[in-house]
Order: C-alpha cells, then sequence, then structure tokens
C-alpha cells in the first residue's frame, strides 16, 4: 500500500516505471481538474461572498490560482513519463504541489465558516467533499494526493465541526474521508495493474511488428498469402519483389501461374511445382518445400512453408505462409556435391565416387551371379615430369591424360582418378574377361603415345593392376587392395604392362610386410655387414678402391638379396638410419686400408634429400680419421628426379671437403647428359649391359661406350666399366679406354677382413 501511495520504493520490481506511468495519466487530465477547482471556487465565493470581506475572498482566490497554474504547468512535463523513469526529484515537487492546493482548499473551512451560519458550514463541507470525490477519480493514478487533500482538507473541517458542536457532521466526514482514502489506493492499485498489463500488450505488440517488419525487410524471405482458390492475396512488398511485379498486378493471380512461367500454358510442370499443387490442394501444412520457380524466362529455386487457415466458423480460406529465394544456397549445395564426388583438376570422378561405383558394381554381380571388375592405372615416369618441369605442367599432363581414358572406357564403365597419378577404371559387367585385357592393351597404347604440354613433347607410361570381384574379394576394399597388388607387381616388373592379381601377390605384400618389420629392428640386433668389391687399374691391374655392398643376414628371414630389402628400406625411409650405419662402417674399415686406396659407397636419393646428410659423411670422416678424398659417393641419375636442386647443392658441398662423386649405371636413365653438364663428377660408371654388349659386338653398345670414355676424357672424368666377368670383356674394355674396371673377374665382393689381406699378398708379390 505505501508503494502504491508512492511513500515507499521496494527493491523487487520495476517500479521506476511503474511511477512513470502513474505521473504520466496527471497531464492528460489537467483541464478536468482546473475546471472542477473553478466550479468550487465559485461556489465558495457564492456561499461567503456577503460575509467574507472582499479582500480576503481575492486572496485566496489568488492562491488558489497560483497553485492551480503551478500544478498544471508541472503537471504538463509529465506527457513521457511513461517512456522513462520519474526522478525523486519530481515525485517530491509534486507532493509539494499537492500539499500546497491541500492547505488552500483547507483556508475557507478554517478561515471562512466562523463567519457563516451551519448551513453554510454545511454547503462548504460538501463543495469539499466534492472536490475529495474529484480528486479520487482524477488522481486515480496518483492516491498521494488524493489521500493528501483528505488528509488536511478533512481533518480541518473535522476540527471546525467539532469546534462549532457539529459532533455528527463530523464524524461523518471522518468516515467520508476513511472511505475516500481507501478507495484512491485501490483504485490506484487497479489502475497500475491495468497500466502495466496495457503496456505489456503493446510492447508485446511493438516486437511483434518490429519482427514482422524486419522479417518482410530481409533479403531473403517474405510473406506469401493465398485464398481458398488458391490466387495470391494481401500481396506484401517483399514478395512482390521476389515476383519482379507490382503488388496491383500480382493480387488474384493464381500462385502456381505466377511462378510457372512457359510451363503453365505448355502444362510441362516441374514436379516440385505438382507437388505444391497438391498439397494446397489437399490443404496441408508443408514446411520448407523445395520448389523451381521460373520468373521472366529465369529458373529459381523457391523454399515455401505454409499452413492452411480457417475464418471463426471453421471455414477454410486458404494458405498464408513464409518463403525465401534459395537458389544460391542450392547452387552451392550442387556444387559442394559435385566437389565431394568429382576430381577439380580432371573432372573425373574421384575416389569416393570410384569407391561407390565399385560397390554397385559387386552388388550388381551377386545379384546376377556375374562378375565386375576394377583396374588401377599408375602413371610410369610422371613424378621425373612433374618434379622437373614443375606441378603446373604436371597438372596439364594429368588433364590431357583424362581425356584420353574418357575417350577409351565404354558406357558401362566408370573411369576415376584416386590421387596423384593414379586413375581406376570400374567395370560393371565383366563377364567377358577379355575386355580387361583389352582396355589394358589400349590404355597402355593410348597414354604413351607423346603428349605436347608447354611447348615441351613429353612421354609416360602406364601400369595397370586389374582384380576381379567377387572372385578375387568379396569387399570393395578387398578388391582395391588386391588391385594396388597386381599394380605393385606391374611396377616391379618394370612398368608398361598389365598384370591380374593372383593369390601369391598377397602373400608376395605379406613376405614385403614382416621384411619390413624385421627390419626395423635390424640395426640394433647387429644384423647388416659390408662386403667390399675390388676396383683395379685397367692397364696395372692395381686395386686403386673398393665400393662398400651393404647385406642382410636377418635372425628371421636369413640371407636378404639386396634387391629385395633395399627398396623397402628407401620406401620407409630406413635407408637414413642404415646408409649411415655403412658410411661409419665403410670409413673405419677404409682406415686399415694403404692410404691410397679410396672407399665407394652408394647413397640412395632419400639420403642426399635428408638436410643433416652432409653433416652424417663429416661426422663418419672425423669419427673414423679417413681422408676426405679417399671417400667417394656413389649416385644414380634417379636422385636427381625428386629433387635435382637439393642433391646437386649436397653433392657440391661434399665435393667441395674433397669427397669424390660417381655416377653409377650411366646410361641406363633417360637425361645423363643434362646432369653432366650441370655437375663434375669424379668418375662415370658405365652399366654392366652395355660391357656384356660391346663384348658381343653390339654395334650400339660399343657405340655408347666410346662415347662415354670419349666424353669423360673431355671433361676430365675418370670411367670404370662394371660387371667384367671375362678375358673378352677386359679386352674390349681395355681397347675402349676404360680407366677402371670393377667386376667379378678380378674379384667378388669380400668382407673386410679378406680384403685386408688381399694387401698383404700384393705385398708379397711385390717383394718376390
Amino acid at each position: 500500500m505505501l508503494a502504491v501511495i508512492g511513500l515507499q520504493e521496494p527493491v523487487e520490481g520495476d517500479w521506476g516505471r511503474l511511477r512513470g506511468l502513474q505521473y504520466s495519466s496527471l497531464a492528460k487530465l489537467t483541464f478536468a481538474r482546473l475546471f472542477g477547482h473553478a466550479i468550487a471556487a465559485l461556489m465558495v465565493l457564492q456561499i461567503y461572498a456577503a460575509q467574507v470581506h472582499a479582500v480576503a475572498m481575492i486572496g485566496w482566490m489568488a492562491l488558489l490560482t497560483g497553485a492551480l497554474y503551478s500544478g498544471a504547468r508541472f503537471d504538463r512535463s509529465l506527457l513521457d513519463a511513461d517512456r522513462r523513469r520519474i526522478s525523486r526529484h519530481e515525485i517530491h515537487r509534486q507532493t509539494l504541489n499537492s500539499l500546497a492546493m491541500s492547505v488552500v482548499w483547507a483556508v475557507p473551512m478554517i478561515a471562512f465558516s466562523p463567519f457563516g451560519d451551519p448551513t453554510q458550514r454545511m454547503t462548504l463541507w460538501t463543495v469539499l467533499a466534492m472536490l475529495m470525490t474529484g480528486m479520487a477519480v482524477t488522481f486515480v493514478a496518483l492516491p498521494i494526493a488524493t489521500v493528501m487533500f483528505a488528509g488536511v482538507v478533512g481533518v480541518s473541517a473535522m476540527m471546525t465541526l467539532v469546534f462549532f458542536g457539529q459532533y455528527t457532521a463530523a464524524a461523518i466526514a471522518a468516515v467520508f474521508i476513511a472511505i475516500v482514502s481507501v478507495g484512491a489506493i485501490d483504485a490506484a492499485r487497479t489502475f497500475l495493474i491495468a497500466r502495466v498489463a496495457e503496456a505489456g500488450m503493446v510492447e508485446k505488440s511493438e516486437v511483434v511488428s518490429l519482427l514482422l517488419r524486419e522479417f518482410e525487410e530481409g533479403d531473403a524471405d517474405w510473406l506469401w498469402q493465398v485464398d481458398a482458390n488458391r490466387r495470391v492475396r494481401s500481396v506484401s512488398p517483399r514478395f512482390a519483389f521476389a515476383l519482379g511485379d507490382d503488388p496491383a498486378d500480382i493480387d488474384g493471380k493464381p500462385l502456381i501461374q505466377l511462378i510457372a512461367g512457359e510451363a503453365w500454358d505448355s502444362g510441362h510442370f516441374h514436379s516440385s511445382l505438382h507437388d505444391l499443387a497438391e498439397r494446397l490442394k489437399r490443404r496441408e501444412s508443408f514446411s520448407n518445400l523445395l520448389v523451381r520457380v521460373t520468373l521472366r524466362g529465369s529458373p529459381r529455386w523457391w523454399e515455401l512453408s505454409a499452413s492452411p487457415k480457417v475464418d471463426e466458423n471453421g471455414t477454410f480460406i486458404g494458405f498464408r505462409g513464409v518463403g525465401s529465394d534459395v537458389t544460391e544456397q542450392r547452387e552451392s549445395a550442387e556444387k559442394i556435391a559435385w566437389l565431394a564426388r568429382y576430381d577439380t583438376l580432371t573432372g573425373l570422378p574421384n575416389r569416393l565416387m570410384l569407391t561407390e561405383a565399385l560397390g554397385n558394381a559387386m552388388g550388381y554381380a551377386e545379384k546376377w551371379r556375374t562378375e565386375c571388375a576394377f583396374m588401377m592405372i599408375d602413371l610410369d615416369r610422371f613424378k621425373a615430369i612433374n618434379d622437373t618441369l614443375g606441378h603446373l605442367v604436371g597438372d596439364q599432363m594429368l588433364a590431357l591424360v583424362s581425356e584420353r581414358l574418357k575417350k577409351i572406357v565404354h558406357e558401362n564403365e566408370v573411369c576415376g582418378r584416386l590421387g596423384g597419378d593414379e586413375f581406376g577404371v570400374v567395370i560393371r559387367d565383366a563377364a567377358n574377361t577379355q575386355r580387361v585385357a583389352d582396355l589394358s592393351a589400349a590404355i597402355i597404347s593410348t597414354l604413351s603415345q607423346p603428349y605436347e604440354v608447354d611447348h615441351h613433347t613429353l612421354y609416360v607410361g602406364a601400369s595397370i593392376g586389374s582384380a576381379f570381384g567377387p572372385r578375387d574379394g568379396a569387399t570393395v576394399e578387398t578388391l582395391l587392395r588386391n588391385a594396388d597388388l597386381a599394380l605393385y607387381r606391374a611396377k616391379d616388373d618394370g612398368g608398361g604392362r598389365h598384370c591380374g592379381y593372383e593369390p601369391s601377390l598377397h602373400a608376395h605384400a605379406e613376405e614385403r610386410r614382416k621384411l619390413e618389420f624385421s627390419m626395423r629392428h635390424a640395426l640394433e640386433r647387429d644384423e647388416f655387414s659390408l662386403m667390399y668389391q675390388p676396383v683395379v687399374d685397367a692397364v696395372s691391374e692395381k686395386v686403386l678402391s673398393f665400393e662398400a655392398l651393404l647385406r642382410w643376414n636377418s635372425n628371421e628371414h636369413g640371407f636378404v638379396s639386396p634387391a629385395k630389402f633395399i627398396p623397402i628400406a628407401e620406401d620407409t625411409r630406413l635407408i637414413v638410419p642404415i646408409g649411415e650405419w655403412v658410411l661409419r662402417t665403410a670409413c673405419r674399415e677404409a682406415m686399415k686400408w694403404p692410404g691410397n686406396i679410396k672407399i665407394a659407397v652408394n647413397v640412395s636419393g632419400e639420403q642426399l634429400l635428408d638436410p643433416y646428410f652432409a653433416e652424417t659423411v663429416v661426422g663418419a670422416l672425423t669419427a673414423s680419421g679417413l681422408s676426405p678424398h679417399r671417400l667417394e659417393i656413389e649416385v644414380t641419375e634417379s636422385i636427381f628426379v625428386r629433387d635435382g636442386a637439393t642433391a646437386q647443392m649436397t653433392l657440391e658441398n661434399l665435393m667441395g671437403i674433397g669427397c669424390g662423386v660417381a655416377l653409377d649405371d650411366f646410361g641406363t636413365g633417360y637425361s645423363s647428359l643434362g646432369y653432366l653438364r650441370k655437375m663434375r663428377f669424379s668418375t662415370i660408371k658405365v652399366d654392366r649391359s652395355f660391357v656384356q654388349g660391346a663384348a658381343k659386338s653390339n654395334p650400339e653398345s660399343l657405340a655408347i661406350c666410346r662415347a662415354v670414355v670419349a666424353m669423360a676424357d673431355s671433361l676430365e672424368m675418370s670411367t670404370t666399366a662394371e660387371g667384367v666377368e671375362t678375358e673378352l670383356e677386359l679386352e674390349v674394355i681395355r681397347k675402349i679406354g676404360c680407366k677402371k674396371i670393377q667386376g667379378y673377374f678380378f674379384g667378388r665382393p669380400m668382407t673386410g677382413a679378406d680384403a685386408l689381406s688381399l694387401f698383404g699378398k700384393i705385398r708379397q708379390r711385390e717383394r718376390a
């Protein structure tokens, strides 16, 4: 009650806002209050005009006018109080205005009534009671004014009536004052409750209007409405904008006609329009319905939601809903779906789609008791092109390869890119197994034709592995793995060929896996050893150096051929720690030999690409004490294919400290002359295939050997003939002019102890 009156500010609740609702109502009834006070003042003048001196009456009227003017002026400043918080200063001022008004109206009862009779006194009380009642009505929002007025004026009237012995009238006045005060407080409470509810409704209405306005003015959504005949009604501006017409031209037209475009005349509607029409016909709600519309000849995609509406009698009156243009989202989704299933570079299906196609093919094969097939294609020599000419040329090359593949495959075959330079072909119906062989031959032949890319004539080959389902695998994963095993076999056999899956390939892969596992522990188990093959002077036949050859005698697998474990070591990068062990061991062994004998160590591309390889060589030389000029690093052309710049920089650093660098297996690659132009090798080693060919008087081999020797002499490089095994080969090589010879004719690979004893035998022969 005290809070409603205004004598207390509770902690809970937004009473600042409630005070604003109370005080804002005063300004709206200012004129009515002024009119009521004027009528009451005229009545007082009429009652006491003859008894009270005119000066007193005029003075009282002046006080009343001043109080009314001050109160009215202040009340008008509270017009916006319902939209803000009332300050304590404003509350105090209103209270003072009400108190002043109460005091002014107490004057007639106290000062004027003694000059009149009891009848005039009761008439004056009636006028004051009328004012109290009017205050209770006009100040219903602010009961403190009514209570204060009733208290001040009523108490003064009671005191006056008691003073003049009118006790009954005084008692009646007391009861009336109490009723007015309680009624004013209760009315104020009811008023506040009503105003709070009204303000809440207004606020909710404003929020709803704001949301609708924001929704309607948004960039993507609009409101739409059709009547029971499915004609557009109450066209919103955004909906008209989406349709591209004026609201007046749209209103009353069938919705389907507006969005069907030319289909409205032809009758060939998109399936989504049929779906929309059926839902409208069945009068059922729908949400996020995707509809293809045609606006001014341009296809768009809309997403519509709506619910049927009925009037108060339950009669169906149409649909009302929302819509949005989702063309861009639809196109983005389609693009994402395409990217998820197709390769962006070649436009071919990607691994995901190939896998799905293979799964479908296997399902078809199982259903119809037939066979499907999967072919895995890997490009030969593509990596060399990609690394030497750059990825841009490599990407163009892959695009050309994909174009050729598209022309080869048939309609029931799916060709795609698995990744990198690997492609795949799914043959849905492979009942005719000859088709796989024919297609493989066509692919190898077609992809081996020259390519013109960025002013370069390039050549690649293709290796293919195939597997039949369900014969070679009951699941997609198994069939993919087995085709990969067959491809690995084709690559091992030299590439450029097709291999089908055989169960033995799985055994081979398992053997490889076991070898890899054992090799990871071979160093710590001390299973590796080095053999040394001598290299002699072609004329004097004196030993000039040894080539260190790695051997592996596994506790689990026995003796393992280098041709088998070296590729595994390179693939797994185990060659890096193994190569470091070879360097350190070979350098220590060479320290036992005469100072003019060199040691040659083979180094793989994986080692040269290791950023710490040069430090490894220096560390091996330092630890053993071997002079750098006694160490020769043997490399093959393949090391320049992956990252020629890095390999060349590493070798130049080693040559800078005095190490020699030999180019092994010269002539078996395809760009050896380019490497000779870039680097100064200490030795060129002629491959044994040319040595054997020259011994058999093969013209090409003889020409190559003579050309290599002549070129090496002009570049001040030494030459070593590999694989000399017979007297005839030795004589031919001597005639050609090779400086050094290596082969079984002069010595097979031997242990370090045997190599050391060889020098003892040589010294004994020299003494003899």
